[in-house]
């Protein structure tokens, strides 16, 4: 099972040989592509072989190239994830407008549900107790937008009353960068599920290639929002975002067991999907910190 975030931050070639990638620098290193989840290119200065890129694709390794800031801005996306993708596509497009609004009425409601966990380890109990109470609210669609209301007071509570999700900041390029690596973990399951990120059933953007990404990872977003808390960053570099990306290899609960982050987001997913295509949101299988 792969379970590796392999960054690649040194001017090097990549290639493929019998089972491993081989990366060419001044040392010659080999890493076992089957331990491989996901692939990261911080150094635009890195060549990969046409070989090595169709085995990555194969195997459904998530690839994320960065830019010279070593921010991700792009990702290797497989046309077909899995042996039956046209069916799973074509029931993708079928999903009634009742099963999604009941499926993100359920994703709302666990994300406030852990931001309200978030805030008691913190010690704020009269914000934790107000989202507490959004929880309930919640409504098929969140047509009373419960989400927003709470991202109000969870961020004021966590970073401070001046604090806003759009200030130029440290702090909120941690986040993001954070929810860039969560996306991509989890777009890298809806591609092996068989199906298109475009298509959400929450975010609609028609620029957005990665809506069903969007909503799916919400529950997660809260694990990076507490690694942010904890570290406070006055800055982005290196060290900053390799603990951002070890966040995929945490231990959570879900289904009973224990499992990576990673891993959770798996059996999750494919728990999503099949309550959309029964119509079951009471079927979905949430994570839980330990």
């Amino acid at each position: 099972m792969s379970w590796r975030t392999v960054i690649i931050e040194g001017r090097c070639k990549l290639d493929y040989r019998m089972g491993y990638m081989v990366v060419r620098s001044a040392e010659v290193k080999r890493v076992f592509l089957e331990e491989i989840a996901v692939l990261v290119i911080e150094n635009p200065a890195v060549s990969l072989t046409g070989c090595l890129l169709e085995e990555l694709t194969n195997r459904k390794i998530r690839v994320v190239f960065c830019d010279a800031r070593r921010n991700p801005v792009a990702e290797l996306t497989p046309h077909h994830g899995c042996h039956d993708s046209s069916a799973r596509i074509k029931a993708q497009m079928q999903w009634s407008d009742g099963a999604k609004a009941a499926v993100w009425q359920r994703i709302v409601r666990d994300k406030i549900g852990k931001q309200a966990r978030l805030l008691r380890k913190l010690d704020r109990p009269r914000e934790c107790a107000l989202l507490e109470g959004y929880v309930d609210q919640v409504q098929p669609l969140d047509a009373t937008n419960r989400e927003g209301h709470a991202a109000k007071v969870y961020f004021n509570a966590l970073f401070g009353m001046e604090f806003t999700r759009s200030a130029d900041c440290p702090v909120n390029s941690a986040l993001n960068y954070g929810y860039s690596v969560l996306l991509s973990a989890m777009n890298r399951e809806i591609c092996a599920l068989g199906c298109l990120t475009q298509l959400g059933i929450f975010h609609d953007n028609r620029f957005n290639h990665f809506n069903l990404g969007c909503d799916l990872m919400e529950p997660f977003r809260v694990l990076i929002d507490g690694r942010v808390v904890q570290s406070r960053p006055e800055k982005l570099e290196r060290d900053e975002k390799r603990a951002l990306w070890s966040v995929l290899n945490d231990t959570v609960q879900i289904n009973g067991t224990r499992q990576t982050v990673l891993n959770a987001m798996r059996i999750y997913a494919r728990s999503a999907i099949d309550a959309l295509n029964r119509e079951a949101p009471d079927d979905i299988l949430f994570y839980r910190e330990l």
